[in-house]
């Protein structure tokens, strides 16, 4: 029974029979609440329509589960209906509703998530905007005047094209548009104008390679399955530069022509541009347009392409993880690319992953699901070996170029003049000499990981934070990159009074100032989150790195990903073993893809390709593996001691992390917690509780409960009573429920 909405007076009561909509509040709420469909709103209306509710004494906006008729007494009214068609289809509802539960998470705070900012409120948001739209009318009319008979049989080639779209690849049309009207030879509409950041961007040609043998046997498995329409996933395992991009162009068109849509999800934002510049090529004389969803676009972007995407206008969906949400009809191929990549999970709020939602997405929509890697996630991998999932290698590289050959350069018992070992420098030398181009990965941002008072020891640490501050020289500020707290660094030592305060280490930052100074000639840039938080920014080091304008690109993990520069020739890697030193299971697994994708970056062109790494353990096997490009031994090897502590894929994880204003609540808060769920008779394990390895966070302590069992239903089962748990604690403590943990700290 659907409980009724709170706070009725005999004014709003309802007659003893009507129609009642469930409707899901966007809140925290446990379910969803009924309503009395006002007969002015009964034919409105419907499962997916967003309205506004009464909720206590404010208004509340919420999203129609189901109407039917039943006993309206008591019932409040439903205040408005708020769009003309339903937002969200059946289908993804269903779905929404099983991810609420396989998370045990409010579906209310789910809808919030999956829904853009401008359609997630009831403030007034982002609005519609209009635009004039123009078609060549039928016939082989042509003009006299020569610039319109151009601008006439562009458009005849092209169907209806907005303004917007005509001045791009026109400059000041007006006039032209006018005659050809005048004349009868243009029909013009009022319509509304889609924000699409990609929209007035040239389109590059496409360029069709044949496909090599692995292609082209992986292309017969998954277009075998499309006419199908049951679940198929696959792992599309192809080292980089194998042409896997290729591969899901080919399977995409396939399943667009079959009459369904595709949804592609990539790891990060940044790799969105080049991905959506390679569909366009591909797609730019056919019928299906492509649209674009990711946390970078404006309120107004994300909101036009949502509602392009819910009316069928675009079949084709690029974007980072929550675009697995999108409200697509019937789609028949999802693709989610980097796979392996850990930004596909959500870490507040509802902490989902997308790869895990691809896959149930496709289960429920009897659709393709091509999972692609060149370092596969170890649970990607063993579905492959144990069952349920097809396996799809590309094992070489496009045109036989071959894979970079890695150098290991040990440092062990070195001291260096700075962040670069000589062997380096040299091959930076010869790089710049033959003007060719190189990358380095630094996975630290800032000038330096922390300011050392060289009298006493001390360090600065973030008061809301249990970590050092960074230190950036350019402004001269101490940050913290969790909380974001600034401030100056001091002249003395708060602590000793001592003024020898100097940066120990280096971040991306210094390894930049290092190379100018090595190299004055060279033409340096640096790509990390600093430098790429502007709106295009990324966009445009991309663009500088294919003209040839970069000779040194310095960055973090953001270089390691995905990128095609056929320029470069050289990568180097500095502090290779700084992931393998987190207290973390998957550090190991974490740091052989990064080395793995970060060398591939290299030799994609014409000209071989060289990797120099420096590291301090060139015997662990995430780092010899990596240097021999060897997946399977590293999965082997890693696999092993997977098995043996139980951890995935041969276990289940569920962290439970309680959070507070006040230390000593939370720990008595997590004790009871964790005694609650011990005396419960269960199959799961239970760790804890314990300090996150971040024990103070934003100002909140932070204390966690790991549940670890060999199956999943055990683990959900006692989430049931976690729920419960939940109600008794103090209003002042937080408890989040992560399934499925990729990290512990």
């Amino acid at each position: 029974m659907i409980p009724a909405a709170k706070g009725a007076d005999a004014a709003s009561l309802g007659a003893l029979e009507g129609l009642v909509a469930a409707v899901v509040v966007l809140a925290p709420l446990e379910r969803p609440l009924s309503y009395l469909v006002p007969a002015n709103l009964a034919a409105q209306a419907r499962p997916g329509m967003r309205v506004r509710v009464p909720l206590g004494r404010r208004q509340a906006l919420g999203v129609v589960l189901q109407v039917a008729p039943g006993a309206a007494r008591e019932l409040r009214p439903m205040l408005a209906v708020l769009d003309a068609e339903p937002l969200l289809n059946p289908d993804l509802l269903a779905f929404l509703q099983r991810c609420a539960a396989y998370y045990h998470h409010p579906l209310g705070e789910v809808l919030r998530t999956a829904l853009p900012a401008g359609l997630a409120g009831l403030e007034a948001g982002v609005g519609i905007l209009a635009e004039r739209y123009y078609r060549a009318t039928p016939g082989d009319a042509m003009p006299r005047g020569a610039r319109q008979r151009e601008l006439l049989t562009w458009l005849r080639a092209r169907g209806e094209v907005p303004l917007s779209g005509i001045t791009a690849a026109f400059p000041a049309p007006y006039a032209l548009l006018k005659r050809l009207a005048e004349q009868g030879l243009l029909s013009v509409r009022e319509g509304e104008k889609r924000r699409d950041p990609f929209f007035a961007q040239p389109v590059a040609e496409d360029v069709r390679p044949d496909p090599t043998p692995d292609q082209q046997r992986a292309l017969a498995a998954l277009l075998g399955q499309v006419a199908a329409r049951h679940f198929s996933p696959f792992l599309l395992h192809g080292v980089t530069g194998s042409g896997k991009t290729e591969v899901y162009l080919r399977a995409i068109a396939a399943v667009l022509e079959a009459g369904r849509q595709a949804l592609v999800l990539v790891p990060e934002i940044a790799l969105t541009p080049q991905l959506v510049g390679r569909f366009r090529a591909r797609f730019q004389h056919s019928p299906h347009g492509v649209a674009v969803l990711h946390s970078g676009l404006s309120d107004g972007e994300r909101y036009d392409a949502w509602r392009a995407i819910a009316r069928g206008e675009a079949q084709i969906v690029i974007g980072a993880r929550s675009a697995v949400f999108a409200p697509l009809p019937d789609p028949g191929i999802i693709v989610v690319d980097e796979e392996h990549e850990g930004s596909y999970k959500q870490g507040e709020g509802l902490r989902y992953h997308a790869r895990d939602l691809a896959l149930l997405r496709g289960q429920m929509a009897g659709a393709l699901v091509v999972l692609g890697s060149a370092t596969p996630s170890l649970t990607s991998f063993y579905r492959t070996r144990s069952a349920g999932m097809g396996y799809l290698p590309l094992a070489a590289r496009v045109l036989d170029r071959p894979l970079p050959e890695v150098r290991l350069v040990d440092l062990s018992g070195r001291r260096l003049d700075g962040a670069l070992a000589p062997e380096l420098r040299d091959a930076l030398g010869e790089n710049l000499a033959r003007r060719e181009q190189s990358v380095l990965l630094l996975n630290r941002r800032g000038f330096a990981p922390y300011l050392l008072c060289r009298e006493c020891g001390a360090t600065f640490r973030c008061p809301n934070c249990e970590i050092t501050l960074t230190y950036y020289q350019a402004n001269r500020r101490l940050r913290c990159h969790y909380c974001d707290f600034a401030q100056r660094p001091p002249e003395q030592c708060p602590g000793c009074g001592g003024r020898q305060i100097e940066p120990e280490g280096t971040g991306t930052e210094r390894l930049e100032e290092e190379l100018a100074t090595a190299f004055p000639a060279a033409r340096i840039a640096r790509m990390d989150r600093d430098t790429t938080s502007r709106k295009g920014a990324h966009q445009h080091l991309v663009g500088a790195m294919e003209q040839g304008e970069i000779d040194i690109l310095v960055g973090t993990q953001m270089v390691a990903k995905g990128h095609d520069f056929p320029g470069v020739t050289l990568v180097g890697v500095i502090g290779a073993d700084a992931g393998l030193n987190f207290p973390d299971f998957r550090a190991a697994e974490r740091t052989f893809a990064l080395l793995t994708q970060v060398a591939g970056r290299a030799g994609r062109g014409a000209q071989p390709g060289r990797v120099f790494i420096q590291t301090y353990a060139p015997t662990h096997h995430a780092v010899a593996c990596a240097a021999r490009h060897d997946y399977l031994a590293f999965y082997e090897e890693e696999l092993a001691f997977r098995r043996e502590l139980g951890y995935p894929p041969f276990g289940h994880l569920v962290n439970l992390v309680l959070s507070g204003a006040q230390p000593l609540r939370v720990e008595q808060g997590a004790a009871a917690v964790a005694e609650e769920l011990r005396r419960a008779e269960s199959a799961v394990e239970i760790l804890g509780p314990a300090p996150c390895p971040l024990f103070r966070l934003r100002g909140k302590t932070r204390v966690q409960i790991l549940l670890k069992a060999a199956a999943r239903a055990p683990l959900h089962q006692l989430l049931g009573l976690v729920q419960t748990v939940r109600r008794k604690l103090p209003r002042t403590l937080n408890l989040a429920v992560d399934v499925d943990p990729l990290d512990m700290l």
